[in-house]
C-alpha cells in the first residue's frame, strides 16, 4: 500500500517551533503501525500557509501526485490541516477520491456512513467559524497593542533601522542603524538643495554604489519619494492607517467587472502613532514636504494648462511603457516615451516623440470615421470571430441533427410497436433500445454544442445592432463637439494607441450597453507622419 501524509502549520513561528515535524512524527507512526511503505519524496509540507487558501506548494504537489496516481492513501493529522473551510475540505476529498486515493485522519477518522459524513461538515464548519474568531481576535489584540505602543506598525522595517530578530514587531527591540540613518538624513540634506530633484539623488546614490533598501543597484524615484515622505523619520510611525474596501475602477474597460478589493486611506483622525526614534528634524521634514508637493504640482503630468486628447492613452510601440505629453516653449507638443527619462542611460528608450496634435488629429478623424461608417465595426468583429454570425454550414448541421433526431424517435416508436405486437422477444428490445436511447444521446449532446455555437453568433450579431444605435446616437454631434466632449469620447471608446516611428495602432472598445462589456477591436495607420 502506497502511503503519502500530509502536514501544514498556520505561521513561520510555529514552523520554527517544529509543530510540522510533530505532525509528521505522528503520521509515519501510525502508517508503520498498519505496515503501509512510506517513501520520504512522499511527503507534503505547508509551512506558514493559511489553511483558508488552496494556494499552497505542498498541497499543489500533492494533488499533482495523485493525478498520476502515486499513492493509494492520504495521512492526515486532522480536516482543518487540510483545509479550513469546510467547502474546500469537501472539493479536497471529492478530488482525491476521484483519483482513487483514500484519505484517512488520525484525530477524527471518517467513514462513508452519512453520520460521519455529517460529523465531517459539522466539524468543517466549527472550523470555519473558529478562523473567523481567531482572525477577530487577532484584529483586536494588534489594534489594543498599537494603542498601547507595544507593537510595531510595520510588516517591512523602513531603512534605517533594524529590529530584534526574535522580535521582530517589539517596539523596544528597535534601533538605528547608523549607515543607514545617515544616508536617509544625506538624502533630505540633498533634496533641499537648489535644483535638486528626485532623479539628482537616486543618480548620486548610484554613483555611490550604495544599495536599495531592497539590495537592488538601481534606485527609483518612487523609492526616494517614499523615503522623503515616511513620517517615522521624525519619530512617529503610524498603523491602522488603511483598511480594505471592494474594489470599484478598472484600470482598463477591456478588464473584466467583478469582485475585487483594494486598500483605502483612513482618516488622520483614525491613525494610531507609534513612538520611533528621530533621524532628522521637523523643521527639514517640513521644508521636504513643502518641496515634494510644489514640485508634485508642476509637475509636466499634472499640467492642466494644456490640452491633450489622448493623455494618459499613448503607449510606446517599441519598450511598452506609457508616453507623457509635453509642449516645448514655442508651442508644439509631443507625446513622450516615459522611458526617455530612466535613470540609467543604458536602459533608455530611442523611441521618437510622436507629434501630439498630428497624433491627437489621426486619432479623432479615424474615430470619427468608425462611428459614422458602424459596417467597420461590423467588419472587424465579424473578423475576430470568424465571419458571417450565422453562417450556412452550422444552420445545415443543425437542420441535420434535429432530422436525426426525429428520426431516432420514430425508430423508437416502431421498436416499441414491434415488441407489443410480439414481434420481438425481451432481450432483442431491450437491447435496440439501449442502443437507440445511447444514439439519442450523443445526438442530444451534438445538438446542445451546435446551438451553443448559434447561441454566440446571435449575441454578435446583436452586439452588431446595438453599436449601429449607439453610433447613430453619437455621430450627429462630432463636427460640433467641444475638447471635453471630445476627451470624454475618447475615455469611453479608446482603450490605448500604440506608437512606433512608423505606424499607430489604435485600440478601441465599442460597449454594447451602458455597463455590459466592452468588445475590443483595432484599426493600424501609417499615414500619421505624413504630410
Amino acid at each position: 500500500m502506497r502511503v503519502a501524509i500530509y502536514a501544514r502549520v498556520s505561521t513561520p513561528r510555529q514552523a520554527r517551533d517544529q509543530k510540522t515535524d510533530q505532525q509528521v512524527q505522528r503520521l509515519k507512526q501510525y502508517a508503520t503501525q498498519k505496515g503501509w511503505t512510506l517513501d520520504r519524496e512522499r511527503v507534503y509540507l505547508d509551512e506558514g500557509y493559511s489553511g483558508a487558501s488552496l494556494n499552497r506548494p505542498g498541497l499543489d504537489a500533492l494533488r499533482d501526485a495523485a493525478a498520476m496516481a502515486e499513492f493509494e492513501v492520504l495521512l492526515v493529522s486532522a480536516p482543518d490541516r487540510l483545509a479550513r473551510k469546510y467547502v474546500h475540505q469537501v472539493l479536497l476529498l471529492e478530488e482525491l477520491q476521484g483519483r482513487g486515493c483514500r484519505v484517512e485522519f488520525l484525530e477524527r477518522p471518517m467513514s462513508q456512513d452519512p453520520n460521519d459524513q455529517l460529523l465531517l461538515q459539522i466539524r468543517g464548519a466549527v472550523a470555519e467559524y473558529e478562523r473567523t474568531l481567531i482572525t477577530e481576535r487577532m484584529r483586536r489584540g494588534r489594534l489594543a497593542k498599537l494603542r498601547a505602543g507595544q507593537l510595531l506598525p510595520w510588516m517591512r522595517v523602513p531603512f534605517g533601522y533594524r529590529t530584534d530578530p526574535e522580535r521582530p514587531r517589539d517596539p523596544q527591540g528597535l534601533r538605528l542603524d547608523e549607515y543607514e540613518a545617515a544616508l536617509v538624513r544625506q538624502m533630505f540634506g540633498w533634496y533641499l538643495e537648489q535644483g535638486a530633484t528626485l532623479g539628482t539623488i537616486a543618480r548620486r546614490l548610484m554613483e555611490g554604489g550604495i544599495l536599495t533598501p531592497t539590495g537592488k543597484s538601481t534606485w527609483s524615484r518612487s523609492t526616494i519619494r517614499g523615503i522623503l515622505k515616511n513620517p517615522a523619520y521624525i519619530g512617529n510611525a503610524y498603523g491602522h492607517c488603511t483598511h480594505l474596501v471592494p474594489a470599484k475602477a478598472r484600470r482598463s474597460p477591456l478588464l473584466p467587472v467583478g469582485a475585487g478589493v483594494t486598500n483605502k486611506r483612513r482618516p488622520e483622525e483614525e491613525w494610531i502613532p507609534v513612538p520611533v526614534p528621530e533621524v532628522v528634524g521637523q523643521e527639514t521634514f517640513d521644508l521636504v514636504q513643502e518641496k515634494l508637493s510644489h514640485n508634485q504640482k508642476s509637475a509636466s503630468r499634472n499640467n492642466k494648462s494644456h490640452q491633450y486628447l489622448l493623455r494618459a492613452l499613448v503607449n510606446c510601440g517599441a519598450c511598452g511603457q506609457g508616453s507623457n505629453a509635453r509642449t516645448t516653449w514655442d508651442g508644439r507638443s509631443y507625446y513622450v516615451c516615459r522611458g526617455h527619462s530612466e535613470i540609467v542611460a543604458e536602459q533608455r528608450c530611442r523611441a521618437r516623440h510622436a507629434p501630439g496634435s498630428r497624433l491627437d488629429e489621426l486619432v479623432w478623424k479615424d474615430l470619427c470615421e468608425v462611428l459614422i461608417h458602424p459596417k467597420l465595426i461590423e467588419s472587424a468583429l465579424q473578423r475576430a470571430h470568424g465571419g458571417e454570425w450565422l453562417p450556412q454550414e452550422l444552420k445545415a448541421r443543425l437542420q441535420s441533427v434535429s432530422e436525426a433526431l426525429a428520426q431516432t424517435e420514430r425508430q423508437q416508436g416502431r421498436l416499441l410497436d414491434a415488441y407489443l405486437g410480439g414481434v420481438l422477444e425481451l432481450a432483442e428490445f431491450e437491447r435496440k433500445r439501449k442502443e437507440l436511447g445511447g444514439r439519442t444521446d450523443a445526438l442530444l449532446a451534438q445538438k446542445r454544442q451546435l446551438e451553443a455555437a448559434a447561441g454566440e453568433r446571435i449575441e454578435l450579431a446583436g452586439i452588431a445592432d446595438s453599436i449601429e444605435r449607439f453610433c447613430e446616437q453619437v455621430k450627429a454631434g462630432l463636427f460640433t463637439a467641444t475638447f471635453e466632449q471630445k476627451r470624454s469620447l475618447v475615455e469611453l471608446l479608446v482603450d490605448r494607441v500604440v506608437v512606433t516611428d512608423e505606424e499607430v495602432e489604435i485600440r478601441y472598445v465599442v460597449p454594447t450597453s451602458p455597463e455590459g462589456p466592452h468588445q475590443p477591436f483595432c484599426h493600424l495607420r501609417t499615414d500619421y507622419l505624413d504630410g
